[in-house]
């Protein structure tokens, strides 16, 4: 993670560019986190929708994964019904 300052993000963009690509850059007005720069694998990453079920279960190889419900021992309070 990096913080610039505006002033040394608008004196050296492609140090922020650079440093990007690490990981998110922070950039600071007056001392306080104003903007991030990330890269846009990163930006794509964090918005893309998240895959459903029915994707996941669609994959090739998702016969084999194999799953274990753990046993449930008490499933919820009885209904007081007075």
């Amino acid at each position: 993670m990096t913080t610039l300052s505006s002033r040394e993000f608008n004196q050296d963009t492609s140090k922020a560019k650079k440093a990007a690509k690490a990981g998110p850059v922070f950039i600071t007005d007056r001392g306080r986190p104003a903007h991030v720069l990330l890269s846009i694998e990163h930006y794509q990453s964090l918005v893309a929708p998240a895959a459903s079920i029915i994707d996941l279960l669609a994959t090739p190889g998702a016969q084999t994964v194999r799953f274990v419900a753990p046993r449930v021992r008490r499933l919820a309070k009885p209904a007081d019904l007075s």
